[in-house]
Order: C-alpha cells, then sequence, then structure tokens
C-alpha cells in the first residue's frame, strides 16, 4: 500500500475526526490558498480528506499542491468513476462536504440546482443524499451584501445547509479561521442535532477594581470553560457563554463581562428569558468584592483593603430557577482527594446543584492546559478524570447528556 507523508500528521492533535472521511471543494476565490492549511488541519484532528476544484480554483492553487496537503488524487472533473457519487451518493463514502471557499457565483449555481462544475455537481449530489454540508463564503463585500446573493444563501439555509458567515474586514468577506470551520465540522458530523437544548457556561476569572486601572483577580484562564462551550456546542446545544475575553468563535454566544457583580446580573438576565436547561458555573468567580477607589490610588500612600463576600451565583441560580440543570466547580488547594470530595458534596447540597466537579489547583488546572478533576453526581457517584482539559469537557457533557437523554436516574434528586 502506498505510504503519503502526509500520514505523519495524522491524529497529531486529537482522533475527533478519526475514520471520517471530509470532501472539500475549493472555488476561484483567492481564498483558496487558505485550504493547504485547513486541510492539515483536519487531517491532524484524524480525517481523510479529498480536494475537488473547479477550473477557476486551479489558476490560484495547483492540484498537485492539494494532493501534497491530502494525500490523494484531486478531483478536477468527473470521469467513469463518478466521483460524485462514490463520495456524495446515496451510500457514499463522505462524511461531510465542505465547501472552502465559495464564491458568490457557486453559492447561487448550488441554490439554483446548477451543476456545471465538479464542485456543485458534488454538492447537488450530497444534498439529495442528505449528506451533511458546510459552505464557508469568501468575496468582496460588495458582492456578499448583494440582494441575489443574500437570497441564495437564505435559501440554503431553509435546505438545513450551513453558512459559517464570514468576516466583514477592509471591504471584504474574508474567510473565517481553521478552528472555526474544524468545530463546524465535528459539530455536523457528531451532532445530528437530536434534540436542541440551551444553556449557559460562566468561564474565566473576574476582576474586583480598585481604582480605575488596578483590579484584584484570579489565575484563572478561561480555557476550561472554552472547551466546554465548544464541546457543547459540537453536541448540538445553543451555547451562551458568559466571560471576561472573546473566543470569537461563530455559532457560540458571547456575553463579555468583568466583574463579578456583571457576571451574575448577564447570568440571571438570561436565565429571566427564560428557554434555558442547563448552566455550568466554571467561572472562578470573585469571592469578595471591594470599595473601589473613584480616581487612581497614589502610590506613595499607604493603604487598606477592605473586602466582603459577594453572593454565590450557584445559591442564587437554584433558589430563583429550581428546574434549571445546575453544574458548579469546586476549586482547592493543597488538601486530600476524601478532603476535598467530602467539601465538594457538602457545598453541591448547599447550592443544590445537580453535579459539581472538584480538583486542587495547587499544581495543575488554573492556567494549564490539562488538569485531573473529580466529577460528582448528586447521588454521590464520583469519576475521576485526568487528561487535556478537551477531555475533560467531554467527560463532563457525557454525564450531562446521560442526564437530558433519560438513559437512567445517575442524578437522581433527593
Amino acid at each position: 500500500m502506498r505510504f503519503h507523508p502526509t500520514n505523519w500528521i495524522k491524529g497529531n492533535k486529537s482522533n475527533c475526526l478519526e475514520g471520517k472521511t471530509i470532501v472539500i471543494g475549493i472555488t476561484g476565490s483567492i481564498a483558496a490558498v487558505r485550504v493547504i492549511e485547513l486541510s492539515r488541519e483536519l487531517i491532524r484532528h484524524g480525517a481523510d480528506v479529498y480536494a475537488v476544484m473547479t477550473k477557476d480554483a486551479e489558476k490560484i492553487i495547483h492540484p498537485e499542491a492539494l494532493k501534497y496537503a491530502t494525500g490523494n488524487e484531486v478531483i478536477s472533473e468527473i470521469t467513469g468513476n463518478v466521483e460524485h457519487v462514490e463520495f456524495c451518493g446515496l451510500n457514499g463514502n463522505a462524511d461531510l462536504y465542505v465547501i472552502a471557499p465559495a464564491t458568490a457565483n457557486t453559492i447561487s449555481k448550488i441554490a439554483c440546482g446548477i451543476d456545471d462544475t465538479p464542485v456543485t455537481t458534488f454538492a447537488t449530489t450530497a444534498i439529495g443524499s442528505k449528506i451533511p454540508i458546510l459552505i464557508v463564503p469568501a468575496m468582496h463585500e460588495a458582492m456578499y451584501s448583494h440582494p441575489g446573493v443574500i437570497e441564495n444563501i437564505n435559501k440554503l439555509k431553509s435546505w438545513d445547509i450551513t453558512i459559517l458567515e464570514p468576516n466583514l474586514e477592509e471591504g471584504i468577506a474574508k474567510i473565517v479561521s481553521n478552528q472555526n470551520i474544524l468545530l463546524h465540522a465535528e459539530r455536523l458530523i457528531y451532532s445530528k442535532a437530536k434534540f436542541s437544548r440551551k444553556l449557559i457556561i460562566t468561564s474565566g476569572p473576574t476582576l474586583e477594581y480598585l481604582d480605575p486601572i488596578r483590579a484584584i483577580t484570579t489565575l484563572a484562564s478561561g480555557k476550561t470553560g472554552n472547551e466546554l462551550a465548544k464541546e457543547a456546542f459540537r453536541r448540538g446545544y445553543e451555547v451562551f457563554l458568559v466571560h471576561k475575553n472573546k473566543l470569537g468563535l461563530n455559532g457560540i454566544n458571547e456575553i463579555i463581562v468583568n466583574t463579578s457583580e456583571e457576571m451574575i446580573e448577564a447570568v440571571i438576565n438570561e436565565l429571566d428569558k427564560g428557554g434555558y436547561d442547563a448552566v455550568i458555573s466554571a467561572a472562578a468567580i470573585s469571592d469578595f468584592y471591594i470599595e473601589s477607589y473613584p480616581k487612581k490610588i497614589k502610590s506613595s500612600n499607604p493603604m487598606e483593603i477592605k473586602m466582603f463576600p459577594s453572593i454565590k451565583l450557584i445559591d442564587k441560580i437554584k433558589k430563583q430557577y429550581p428546574e434549571i440543570f445546575l453544574v458548579a466547580f469546586k476549586a482547592e488547594t493543597g488538601i486530600r482527594t476524601e478532603e476535598l470530595i467530602d467539601i465538594s458534596i457538602n457545598r453541591m447540597k448547599e447550592s443544590n446543584a445537580d453535579m459539581i466537579i472538584a480538583n486542587d489547583v495547587i499544581n495543575k488546572g488554573m492556567g494549564t492546559n490539562d488538569n485531573e478533576v473529580y466529577i460528582i453526581s448528586k447521588d454521590h457517584t464520583i469519576q475521576q478524570v485526568n487528561g487535556s482539559k478537551r477531555e475533560i469537557a467531554e467527560s463532563i457533557f457525557n454525564c450531562i447528556d446521560t442526564y437530558f437523554n433519560g438513559e437512567y436516574d445517575l442524578f437522581a434528586h433527593d
């Protein structure tokens, strides 16, 4: 069997797309130069990638470059091998068809059922076979604003085709980041949207201002909350992420806050709107608030800081919204595992949370890329998870999904 050097990088970042075949359709936008790195990124997460090109795309990027990038022969015409049926037919090999970049011309052709290029022929076949399609537009902003293009995009959305909205900068509708495309690819391949649930995730640190330019905070990075938000999105949840540092991923709604007061107010305001199923309180919300000085404190003067206990968000949530599924977090430092678990169980009972995630952050957790946590349910079932924060997020959502899917009553209420 022929070995291609592309296999050297396969699965280097994760195996989340292992065994999955993704076909990328490339059209005649200058953004076609981005497809090499996009292909490699998908492969690094385990996918098998095949490229389909229009003649105009070949003017911008050579097929041999994509053959190198994917490790597979590039499809630039439909032959007697009926490639469109092989990959996107009723029993086709493709798990997902991505058109990136998608020009105004190609978008409009697909919407009108025209298939006069390999890319549009693959699209027509995939639509008829109900293979998931992800379209990633790239063009000048004036073209993206054309009423006909807007109408055609909306038409494709009505067919359950996912359109990944571009970044509008410098008069150009620019192709989004590889991270955005990867995240949406995972959602389309895995979620299958059997249910639609809505949740809030709090993440990262909050600030308590000493004066207009100084603040007290924690060492929380927000990495766990970000991974939880991405994992929820992959699984088909509607996600609202309340935090300080913007993540900037299409499809994840963000509410930017600074102080603990702002975070608590934002969460309660959202819950007041109704329709939420769960809250994951992963943020390291300050346990204290302080009296802030209206002007900069002079550095030459000694001073005292008065700190006052803050309202606990998790206590407030269950008192006002007892039907919400609540996941709390409990961080301690330098204590025995048995003590950590006992403290966390008591805190879960006090707040009436449905699950609590306990960890000792003395060595890792805050700011690190991995962690060791204990997922504790209301019936005191305990699961230890040690790994990357993505792996931890996956384990947490495995437990949450078990509850929502009603497979068994792991989280029975007292």
